[in-house]
């Protein structure tokens, strides 16, 4: 467990941030994981996220969509020390919204802290529900590390992790692809 780390990708969050504060660059997500555990081992990378919506039949748009993003689960399922762990979409109120991603993110953050497998969390998200699993992380003895984007974070879970740090230009730059 010393030094060894475990990133954790809200993908929906990643992908937001980089078409919103960076035009949408493509990154090399196994160096943007190395890059955001430092000096310490990365025991794995798990990516959550949900397939895009398909209606039935599905419109040309939505089978590009979707076949845009099996491709790239399938490259990410490929790369050493990853795990990709999807969802499902679910319709509340006439919107999409993502069903079982933020659950799964949290329980693998408590299962691998209360394990004793992870010394360090490095979590990539902006969702405050993310919270009550940081403190059982934190409970367990687990550095909790947050990457964010100041336009979409919540001040709650700015407050809940142990040290926070900005994914910037810089950041960015050395893991474009």
């Amino acid at each position: 467990m010393e030094n060894r780390a475990a990133v954790f990708i809200d993908g929906a969050y990643l992908t937001k941030i980089l078409d919103v504060d960076f035009g949408k660059p493509k990154i090399d997500l196994a160096g943007f994981s190395e890059l955001l555990c430092g000096s310490y081992e990365r025991l794995r990378t798990y990516y959550y996220n949900c397939m895009p919506y398909q209606s039935c039949p599905p419109t040309e748009e939505e089978r590009r969509r979707f076949a845009s993003m099996d491709k790239f689960v399938y490259t990410l399922r490929k790369l050493p020390r990853f795990e990709v762990k999807l969802g499902r979409l679910g319709c509340v109120g006439g919107e999409f919204v993502q069903k079982r991603v933020d659950i799964a993110l949290a329980a693998d953050l408590v299962r691998l802290s209360c394990g004793r497998m992870i010394s360090k969390a490095v979590i990539v998200t902006g969702d405050s529900d993310f919270v009550p699993a940081i403190e059982a992380a934190k409970e367990a003895g687990v550095l909790v590390m947050l990457y964010y984007s100041p336009s979409s974070i919540h001040d709650e879970l700015l407050s809940a992790v142990d040290e926070s740090m900005v994914i910037d230009q810089n950041m960015i730059s050395q893991v474009a692809r």
